[in-house]
């Protein structure tokens, strides 16, 4: 029986609204670290026409220009003529923050922890996260999602070179590949859609094909072919997009920032929330967990799951499941590595170091699939394999006592 499936994948570009939004709640999370690490941050942010209301909780010692940080993270996102629909200079910005819960912030500060120290910092939340990796790309990511963000990434790069003249901010992406079994063989479908000046409504053949040459082509290297369906704007023209186009909203791409659907999501956006929420430091780490675990050649797929409790410290189950890729057993996986890591928030933060203002760069182009660095100096830790060889020997010495 033949195992042929086909399976999807798309990202969004740094203009597309709901990126913006994440783009300016991490900018003001690391405005806020910058100043004083221990900022407890939950911002949301929501871009229409002409205005950005900035809203959430905040618990900070340090004092941010909110304003203008939203005006120059718009401003960097491309938006910076009103002929585009939103400018950064001129966009209006509304700004409702308060405190921290107290009730919250008890149970995160102190206690309920069985570790031998007096005191231990509890989740921010309850909660499932899941981390995902497979030996498919040299990222150890999903094909699918790879190839999409690599052609949002590319068509970014080529508007702010203007390689082809009259491309604008918001763009999606969308790939499908054809796997047997866990092997992907080939490209099957590629769409992307791309904000552009009037100049380009009526000449979308052309565009299409400026887009194949300069933006398709060259992203998608030797899985090219010229069997792929390609669909470039396939509605007929893209001339108004952005906030202009549609709302956003901080939060609403998490299957972008992930793994394409591919692995399991808990359901917890990440932009916006300083490392003491569960949501994002504990899917970093489980992505963390399961990159190194594939790394090792221990599996060649894995998804991990870690959950919390609100207040309390060590995670409440970790679940590892290799879908039968495993050298060992899923359950001395999951021992293995518990007996490794330090699963508490305080040990994720430590050994990721996330009290630092990195975390911008992972607002657009998803949060996953990077080089450690790339963002600038401590971005992308959680994409370091130096656990690797370390897990490979703690699962041989392991097996040699079987």
């Amino acid at each position: 029986m033949s195992s042929k499936h086909l399976f999807t994948s798309e990202s969004v570009s740094m203009g597309h609204p709901d990126k913006l939004a994440d783009q300016i709640s991490d900018a003001i999370l690391d405005a806020m670290l910058a100043q004083d690490p221990k900022s407890r941050v939950a911002c949301e942010t929501l871009v229409t026409t002409g205005l950005c209301v900035v809203a959430g909780e905040v618990t900070t010692t340090g004092w941010v220009d909110i304003p203008g940080v939203v005006r120059s993270t718009v401003l960097k996102a491309g938006y910076d003529d009103a002929d585009k629909g939103f400018d950064g200079r001129s966009c209006g910005v509304s700004v409702a923050l308060g405190k921290q819960s107290p009730d919250i912030a008890r149970g995160v500060n102190t206690k309920n922890s069985k570790s031998k120290k007096k005191k231990a910092q509890g989740a921010g939340d309850q909660g499932m996260m899941f981390g995902f990796a497979c030996s498919e790309t040299p990222e150890l990511m999903p094909l699918p999602i790879q190839m999409a963000h690599d052609l949002v990434r590319r068509q970014a790069n080529i508007r702010e070179k203007c390689a082809i003249e009259g491309l604008r901010p918001d763009a999606k992406s969308q790939v499908t590949v054809e796997y047997d079994g866990l092997i992907p063989t080939r490209i099957d479908t590629v769409v992307l859609s791309t904000q552009h000046a009037p100049m380009w409504n009526e000449k979308q053949d052309r565009l299409k094909q400026e887009v194949i040459q300069h933006i398709i082509k060259p992203s998608l290297g030797r899985w090219w072919n010229n069997n792929i369906r390609v669909f470039v704007n396939p509605t007929g023209r893209f001339e108004i997009g952005g906030p202009h186009g549609d709302c956003g909203l901080t939060g609403r791409k998490i299957i972008v920032d992930t793994y394409g659907g591919r692995g399991r999501h808990g359901g917890g956006a990440f932009s916006g929330k300083d490392p003491s929420k569960v949501d994002r430091s504990a899917a970093y780490m489980a992505r963390h967990m399961a990159k190194n675990i594939v790394a090792a050649k221990l599996a060649k797929v894995c998804e991990v799951q870690l959950s919390y409790a609100i207040g309390v410290a060590e995670p409440v189950s970790v679940h590892i499941d290799t879908q039968g890729t495993g050298v060992i057993s899923d359950a001395h996986i999951s021992k293995l590595v518990q007996n490794f890591y330090d699963l508490t928030p305080a040990g994720i933060i430590k050994h990721l170091d996330l009290l630092k203002p990195i975390y911008t760069p992972t607002a657009a182009h998803g949060h996953f699939g990077r080089k450690p660095g790339e963002g600038g100096k401590g971005t992308f830790t959680w994409e370091k394999t130096e656990d690797a060889p370390a897990l490979a020997k703690a699962a041989q010495r392991l097996r040699s006592k079987r």
